[in-house]
């Protein structure tokens, strides 16, 4: 199972599973002890370049097929491929400090990892 939240909500220790922070960079104003985070690849991160371009007004579908392209790069694949391991082997919780992050990279990324 994988699931998307916010990282500044609390975890939920019986339903995460293993906590994979997904952003680039780290979500301001939250302790590290806080956040209980146990992976942060930033293999599978949007680029920062990526990231500007969408903030500076680029779309969301151009973004998704930007995203997607980063991906398919080989240390990305290895990620990917690590993280469908650990979802396979239980809960896994891909976390983000987007407000919508059902609308967000990481509902693309739990969608490829095949949640």
């Amino acid at each position: 199972m994988i699931r998307i939240r916010r990282i500044y909500d609390p975890p939920e220790p019986g339903a995460d599973g293993v906590r994979v922070l997904v952003d680039r960079l780290w979500p301001r104003g939250l302790a590290k002890e806080a956040a209980a985070v146990d992976e942060w690849p930033r293999a599978v991160t949007p680029s920062t370049e990526l990231r500007k371009w969408f903030h500076g007004g680029g779309s969301a579908v151009e973004f998704r097929r930007r995203y997607e392209a980063e991906l398919a790069a080989p240390e990305s694949v290895a990620e990917l491929d690590r993280l469908r391991s650990l979802a396979a082997a239980g809960p896994l919780t891909l976390l983000t400090s987007v407000k919508d992050p059902a609308s967000s990279h990481a509902a693309v990324l739990a969608e490829l990892l095949g949640g």
